[in-house]
């Protein structure tokens, strides 16, 4: 099993390799961890880069996950765990994302300093850090008086910035809080507020789409809901032409025989935001339609 090194992506791989084992007894999950070019950007701008944010985000999701499926086309190992979010919108020829396991809350949460346990306790001008324009354009809609400044870094490192006064408070994905098991004071952020990202909460297995005994081992441990909501929303980004810094939120949520999904979207300079949603069937054609309509709207202008 191919996995990034970071704490969060160790903790989660770790988590599915057991998962594995525990579904195939006997079986032992060798884990090779994997340094990106995406963990090297995030160590060396995490420690003092503080400015305001005001350009694009470098497309540091796609680095993410380079070296993993280099790994993997080069027969290094045999499957690679992902943070879903973080997988481009196309694959690699050869590479197939063989399933998703169970998915955790996809949701966003702020955590504030002291002063400011809850968003809304915010005082006039204060500062928070995230990387995410998605996060920042949306806060910025209700609160357009806020200073928000990229800050990079394992979770951990960015709590400790939190309590040294860098920021008045954090977002993060609440996932990341319970996989790492931190007992944090948080305020889970409603999806009307900051709809997350495609794949939040969710994590992706992916393999050579020629290993069959490979895929075959892997298929017991996935979520039919949980593939088939990542599934629409990486759809949605694909149908948009997203890539890994436009501001692009998409959730969607199985409901019985049906599946709603929520989107926001806007301009990369933060113009023109707009959230929409619907709700269709399972059939194909009922999704498809679904998310055309949606990404049709949106790129018309709503």
């Amino acid at each position: 099993m191919g996995t990034r090194g970071s704490p969060l992506a160790v903790a989660q791989s770790s988590g599915y390799a057991r998962l594995l084992e525990r579904t195939h007894p006997g079986l032992k999950v060798e884990q090779v961890l994997i340094k990106t070019s995406g963990d090297a950007l995030s160590e060396a701008s995490g420690a003092d880069r503080f400015a305001p944010a005001a350009g694009p985000d470098p497309n540091v999701k796609a680095m993410f996950v380079k070296e993993l499926e280099t790994a993997l086309l080069g027969g290094r190992v045999d499957f690679a765990v992902h943070s879903a979010k973080d997988l481009p919108a196309d694959i690699p020829e050869g590479l197939t994302l063989a399933g998703f396991p169970a998915r955790e809350d996809p949701r966003d949460v702020f955590v504030g300093a002291a002063a400011a346990a809850r968003f809304a306790d915010l005082p006039q001008g204060a500062v928070i850090g995230t990387v995410s324009s998605r996060r920042r354009f949306q806060l910025a809609s209700v609160r357009p008086d806020l200073v928000f400044v990229p800050m990079r870094g394992n979770v951990d490192t960015r709590l400790k910035k939190l309590a040294g006064g860098a920021a008045a408070g954090l977002v993060l994905a609440l996932a990341g809080l319970r996989r790492l098991g931190l007992s944090v004071d948080h305020e889970v952020l409603p999806v009307d507020l900051v709809v997350p990202a495609p794949g939040q909460g969710a994590l992706a297995v992916e393999c050579r789409a020629d290993d069959a005994p490979t895929r075959e081992l892997l298929a017991p441990t996935f979520d039919a809901d949980t593939g088939l909501e990542v599934d629409v929303e990486r759809r949605f980004l694909r149908a948009v032409g997203g890539g890994c810094s436009t501001p692009l939120g998409a959730l969607a949520r199985v409901e019985g025989a049906a599946i709603s999904l929520r989107v926001f979207w806007c301009r990369a300079d933060g113009t023109a935001p707009a959230r929409l949603a619907g709700r269709a069937g399972r059939r194909p054609e009922e999704l498809a339609s679904l998310v055309d309509g949606l990404a049709g709207r949106l790129l018309a202008g709503g």
